[in-house]
């Protein structure tokens, strides 16, 4: 180039417009390779993933064309990193590892070695061999120390977390602590020290340390304000999304999750379903079952394992066999997807499995199944010295010693559940426990103390939007809110009304007070236009009209891109290459997985493409609408049933539901309501 104008975009932070410039240059006459670093770099700070590993691949031929083997390694491992960081795609990985290390033969350490051993021990760590994990750690450290300082601070980290996966807590810990002080300092580039950043935080969330994870997810959001680096950003809000989930913040959680699923949409592949299930959980413990469920779908069909939400909604949805299978097959065959945000094999991804165990086999009535899932647990709390797993461990011991009549045992777990949770910073968990707490007083007969501990759960269930749940502390402590009592000498008139949280519904002179259900707002606009049709795209569009993952969102165009395609392609015949070396090696576990890479890319691609070659479009807006405004009428529906049940067989005669939607009363029997 003979000018750089690029450079100077660069020097001034404006990354988009160095991206936009590099790409007309390279349109006008293909860029050098230095020049392909460049616009690697920029290309990932712009969100474009496949641009940034085509760059890399292009500066690598270009590096062998000219006999270059260093500079071909050194974007050899370039490639692999971005694979490793946001594809998970393991087998290609390997295979540009492997090049990189064939072209480094014979020559001294260098930058690119501290890079390659990065990669290699993030290779292993996602693949479960955390004691080979942390051997390539240590060399990262050790070569990064002389050659790459970022390197070494990455190193740390991986080498901290393989530890932590052992059960060496504390030693894992001070050297999280090292990391995160070399982040802090300013001594790495931005990318890198985004990196640093993310991987302290995702260390100290797997192992539920939730207050050192809180401080670290506040300097990193200190830190990203103005800094557009690639999946960083995204990834910081799954972190922010997650503490503020914890502090029952989920109003902002569901923002921030909704966020960064807009943000790493371009990066993520199979790891794209860890914010999906982020916000499933949010929007399971707002009481939106509905939605949880088609996020932690989604979370599914990109090809990550949504449990044990998914199971939960089972049980919300009132399914308790299926909620207790879904559980066991997710702790009987673990998902394997590699990720680093948790990686798999390890007992810390298993606690929340077995946390869940608990609750639904207590309502399937299996304790057996429950208290072995609660004893496993409990160990796992005590190994990893982490109080918010000793707090969900002896939450699960109360609600088995419940369930086998032992109130006063109950008492005392549930009790201590409540301090830790409180301790913790955890509302949501705290009152649980409380309403637990509650149930145990009632089955030793102890009624007052009992309605104490349910007032209290249920006044902190409404302060953080629980609304389920809520409802149900409400019930048990006496506190239901009655219907006003009808005017003397009146008849009263059918009324359909919303009265802030909750719902006014009378009907044949029978009142009852529903709280507020998405599915009510729904039945209101139809009883409110007797006869007439409305489209469920209509029904969605006042929702979450911003929300991508919502029903009413718009249709994403080609769900693959040809340069996309073209990319998986080039994936697929590296990972036939790793299969037939695992099965040369007879290594079946390293064949297995790259055997599951192989099948996610040929499914995504046969998504992409239909009869004949022609692409396919996203999925389509009325028929996800459908689906939605279907679930949430029926859920509606079933809650006025039990609360009046005269309406209940109404509303099953006369609503319609489908594409249109509509309320057709019986024209002989009118019936006028006061909405």
């Amino acid at each position: 180039m003979s000018e750089d104008p690029a450079r100077d975009a660069v020097a001034r932070g404006d990354w988009q417009k160095a991206y936009d410039l590099l790409v007309e240059a390279d349109a006008r006459s293909p860029l050098s390779a230095p020049d392909l670093a460049l616009l690697a770099d920029m290309a990932y700070a712009a969100g474009h993933l496949d641009v940034t590993i085509a760059a890399w691949e292009r500066a690598y031929a270009q590096s062998m064309a000219a006999g270059d083997r260093l500079a071909a390694a050194g974007a050899a491992v370039k490639v692999a990193m971005h694979l490793l960081f946001d594809t998970a795609l393991m087998a290609p990985v390997r295979g540009w590892a492997r090049r990189c290390e064939q072209l480094l033969e014979g020559v001294d350490d260098t930058p690119v070695h501290a890079w390659l051993a990065v990669v290699r021990n993030y290779e292993r760590m996602l693949s479960g061999d955390f004691e080979g994990a942390r051997l390539w750690a240590r060399r990262a450290i050790d070569t990064g120390t002389k050659h790459a300082p970022a390197a070494a601070a990455i190193g740390r980290v991986a080498e901290a977390r393989s530890l932590i996966l052992e059960g060496d807590v504390a030693q894992g810990l001070g050297l999280l602590d090292e990391a995160g002080t070399a982040a802090v300092s300013g001594e790495l580039d931005p990318l890198f020290t985004g990196v640093v950043y993310c991987e302290v935080v995702c260390a100290l969330q797997a192992l539920a340390q939730y207050d050192q994870a809180d401080e670290w997810t506040a300097a990193m959001e200190r830190w990203r304000q103005g800094q557009p680096v690639g999946s960083i950003h995204g990834r910081c809000r799954v972190h922010r999304a997650e503490i503020l989930r914890l502090r029952g913040s989920w109003a902002e959680a569901e923002k921030e999750a909704l966020a960064a699923c807009e943000e790493l949409r371009p990066y993520l592949r199979r790891e794209f379903g860890w914010p999906l299930t982020e916000l499933g959980r949010i929007r399971l413990r707002r009481g939106d079952v509905q939605g949880a469920e088609a996020v932690f779908l989604a979370a599914q069909e990109a090809g990550w394992d949504p449990q044990p939400g998914l199971a939960l909604v089972h049980l919300a949805q009132g399914d308790v066999a299926q909620a207790a299978a879904s559980i066991r097959d997710a702790l009987g065959r673990p998902g394997n997807v590699p990720s680093k945000e948790a990686p798999p094999n390890t007992e810390l991804r298993r606690a929340p499995l077995l946390e869940a165990q608990v609750e639904i086999e207590i309502a399937a009535g299996n304790l057996d199944s429950a208290r072995a899932a609660a004893e496993e647990l409990s160990r796992i709390g005590e190994r990893f010295e982490s109080k918010a797993l000793a707090a969900g461990a002896t939450h699960a011991r109360g609600r088995i010693r419940l369930a086998e009549g032992d109130g006063a045992g109950a008492r005392l777990d549930f009790a201590a559940a409540a301090q830790l949770w409180n301790e913790v910073g955890a509302p949501y968990e705290t009152a649980l426990a409380r309403m637990g707490l509650g149930d145990a007083y009632s089955a030793e007969g102890r009624k007052a103390p009992a309605q104490l501990e349910y007032r209290a759960a249920a006044s902190a269930f409404e302060h953080i939007g629980a609304e389920l749940v809520a409802s149900r502390a409400t019930r048990a402590g006496g506190d239901a809110q009655p219907a006003p009592p009808p005017a003397a000498g009146r008849d009263q008139r059918n009324t359909f009304r919303r009265e802030g949280d909750f719902w006014s519904i009378v009907f044949e002179n029978r009142t009852a007070r529903l709280r507020d259900l998405k599915g009510l707002r729904y039945l209101a606009r139809l009883l409110a236009d007797p006869g007439k049709e409305f489209h469920v795209v209509d029904l969605v569009s006042g929702e979450r009209p911003e929300s991508p993952l919502f029903p009413g969102a718009s249709d994403a165009g080609e769900l693959l891109d040809p340069k996309a395609k073209q990319a998986y392609r080039r994936r697929l015949d590296e990972i036939e290459e790793d299969l037939e070396e695992a099965r040369t090696m007879g290594d079946s576990e390293r064949a297995a997985q790259a055997d599951a890479e192989r099948e996610f890319l040929v499914h995504e691609l046969a998504r992409a493409v239909g009869l004949g070659g022609r692409d396919r479009l996203a999925g389509s807006v009325s028929e996800r609408a459908r689906a939605s405004v279907t679930k949430a009428v029926r859920e509606a529906m079933a809650r006025i049933r039990e609360h009046n049940a005269p309406l209940g067989e109404h509303l099953d005669r006369a609503i319609r539901t489908g594409t249109y939607c509509a309320y057709l009363p019986d024209s002989r029997v009118p019936v006028d309501w006061h909405l």
